[in-house]
C-alpha cells in the first residue's frame, strides 16, 4: 500500500490565485520523502489538503490507501504543521498528553509513550517545565515527539527543522532515520536543501504549484556524474591528448585536474595508469555529480526561462503572507 499516492491536485483561491497547478506524487512506506521549493511555491497548501486543513480545488488519490480528505485515516498519520502553537502553559509531557487524547489514545498507553517520546527527541529534562520557557528548537523537539503518541503508520512534518540548532537537526535526522528502520513513511516539507539531501530517500522539487522533478537523487542526475583526478603537477596537452584516446569519451583539463563524464569506475582506470606512467602524483580522486541545490537552482531557472504563468500572483500572495 502506498503511504500518498496523488495525481491533479489543483488549488485557486478566491479564483484567481492558483497555487497548485496538478501535483502528482507518490510516497512509499518506509522511506524519508522531501517536498522542496522556493517559499510560495505551494508546499504548505499541499500538506493542508493532505491533511484537511484546506480543502482542494481539484485532489484524485490515496493516503494510507484510502481517498484523501478520510478522516479516520488521520489517526494514522502524525503531522507537525510548520506554525505550530502550543498552550503556553502546558509541560512539555502535557502536550504530548493532550495530543495523544486527542488522537484517541488510550489514558495508559499515554502515560507509557510520553516519557519514551521526550527522552527521543531530547527534551526529557524539560518534561515538567512549560512550553511558555522553551526555545523554538525545543518546541520543535516536542513538536516531532507528539507526532508519534498515536503510533502513525505516516508521519508528515512541515518545516521540522526550522529554528533548530545544529544538534537538534542531528537529534531529528536521527529520529528519522528510525522512523524508516520501523517502515513508517515519512514526508518532510522543507525549504533547507543540505537537510533533506541527507535524510531524503526520493524528493520532488516543487516550483510555481507543479512539482517539476522526482525521484532518488542518483536518478535525477543520471547521466551527469564526474570523476574529477587532481594532480600534485599540471596536466600537459600531451598527457591530456593521450587520455582522451584511451576512454574515448569526454575528458576535460582544468589546471591540475582531468575531469571525465563518466558512470563507471572502471573506465576511469586507464586513465589512472596513464598519469602513473608518466611518474605524475595523484594526490585525490573524487566522485561527483550535481547537489540537490544544483537541481533545485536549475529547476527555478528553468521555470523562470518559461515565463510560468502566475508566478506574480504567486509572489504577491507570498508577500502577503498567505498560504
Amino acid at each position: 500500500m502506498t503511504a500518498i499516492d496523488i495525481s491533479g491536485v489543483e488549488k485557486i483561491y478566491k479564483g484567481k490565485v492558483h497555487a497548485l497547478r496538478g501535483v502528482d506524487l507518490q510516497v512509499h512506506p518506509g522511506e524519508v520523502f522531501g517536498l522542496l521549493g522556493p517559499n510560495g511555491a505551494g508546499k504548505s497548501t499541499l500538506v493542508k489538503i493532505l491533511m484537511t486543513v484546506i480543502r482542494p480545488t481539484k485532489c484524485s488519490g490515496t493516503m494510507l490507501g484510502r481517498p484523501v480528505g478520510h478522516k479516520p485515516t488521520l489517526r494514522k498519520v502524525g503531522y507537525l504543521p510548520e506554525h505550530h502553537q502550543f498552550p503556553s502553559y502546558l509541560t512539555g509531557a502535557q502536550v504530548i498528553d493532550f495530543f495523544g487524547a486527542m488522537s484517541g489514545v488510550s489514558r495508559r498507553e499515554r502515560r507509557a509513550k510520553t516519557s519514551k517520546l521526550l527522552d527521543l527527541v531530547g527534551m526529557s529534562s524539560w518534561a515538567n517545565k512549560r512550553v511558555g520557557g522553551y526555545s523554538k528548537g525545543m518546541r520543535q523537539r516536542v513538536g516531532i515527539a507528539q507526532t508519534l503518541i498515536n503510533d502513525p503508520e505516516l508521519v508528515v512534518l512541515d518545516e521540522p527543522t526550522d529554528g533548530v540548532d545544529p544538534t537538534g537537526r542531528r537529534d531529528i535526522r536521527g529520529v528519522l532515520d528510525r522512523l524508516r528502520a520501523e517502515g513508517r513513511a515519512v514526508f518532510v516539507n522543507s525549504h533547507l536543501l543540505s537537510e533533506l539531501e541527507t535524510i531524503s530517500d526520493r524528493v520532488a522539487i516543487m516550483v510555481q504549484g507543479k512539482v517539476h522533478r522526482q525521484g532518488t537523487i542518483d536518478e535525477l542526475t543520471a547521466g551527469r556524474r564526474q570523476y574529477r583526478i587532481t594532480t600534485c603537477e599540471p596536466i600537459t596537452p600531451d598527457t591530456l591528448r593521450d587520455a582522451k584516446s584511451r576512454v574515448g569519451f569526454g575528458v576535460e583539463q582544468s589546471a591540475q585536474h582531468i575531469i571525465m563524464e563518466s558512470e563507471d569506475p572502471a573506465s576511469v582506470q586507464p586513465v589512472i595508469d596513464l598519469i602513473r606512467s608518466k611518474g605524475i602524483a595523484i594526490e585525490q580522486i573524487d566522485r561527483k555529480r550535481p547537489s540537490l541545490e544544483d537541481l533545485f537552482m536549475e529547476t527555478v531557472d528553468q521555470d523562470e526561462s518559461r515565463g510560468a504563468p502566475g508566478a506574480a500572483q504567486n509572489t504577491a500572495r507570498t508577500k502577503k503572507g498567505r498560504p
